[in-house]
């Protein structure tokens, strides 16, 4: 019988680090890097504490591709993925343990010290990755002014046609008025 469990780890934090691309013999992409989380809390004395924990990252494929080009030092991101633990042997020959997070899945806040031309400058290098996180942006904010034009438009019209629709009807009560004989009016 099959257990259910889950391995997730969610983290708001800012890069320590430059992240770190390489690849595999086989071609296969992989990048690391360091994310710091803060947490302040006041003591009973009304002193404030600080606690940084800081953890090791570790993508594979193209999603370590992206986190080359996206990510640089200062960076703020939000990171989903899961957390695993290994031992390795050091070059002393000491048996270490580490602990990683493997990423599913982030977002980038802030660009840290990456400027938008280096962000450009990286996907003319790049062709076969569309990645357009400034150009979406700008895109978002002409479709809310475009949106917001027809509206506007939209409402003009509606106010012009009421107004044609009052002046008929204004037109037609006079026509009505002179076809109306005093004569005609019983009191």
């Amino acid at each position: 019988m099959a257990s259910r469990s889950l391995n997730r780890v969610m983290l708001i934090g800012n890069l320590t680090r430059d992240p770190e691309l390489k690849y595999t013999q086989a071609g296969t992409a992989i990048c690391t890097f360091a994310v710091a989380t803060n947490r302040t809390w006041k003591t009973q004395d009304g002193q404030t504490k600080d606690d940084v924990q800081y953890h090791r990252i570790v993508s594979w494929q193209k999603l370590a591709e992206l986190c080359g080009k996206l990510l640089s030092k200062g960076s703020k991101v939000f990171l989903e993925g899961r957390i695993t633990y290994r031992t390795f042997t050091g070059r002393d020959g000491q048996e270490r343990s580490i602990t990683e997070i493997i990423l599913d899945d982030f977002i980038v806040f802030t660009y840290g010290k990456r400027t938008s031309t280096d962000f450009q400058a990286s996907q003319t290098q790049q062709p076969e990755s569309k990645i357009k996180i400034e150009g979406e942006e700008k895109k978002d904010k002409e479709e809310e002014e475009n949106e917001q034009g027809e509206e506007k438009k939209d409402k003009e019209e509606k106010e012009q046609g009421e107004e044609k629709k009052d002046k008929k009807q204004e037109n037609e009560a006079e026509q009505n008025d002179q076809d109306i004989n005093p004569e005609d009016i019983p009191f």
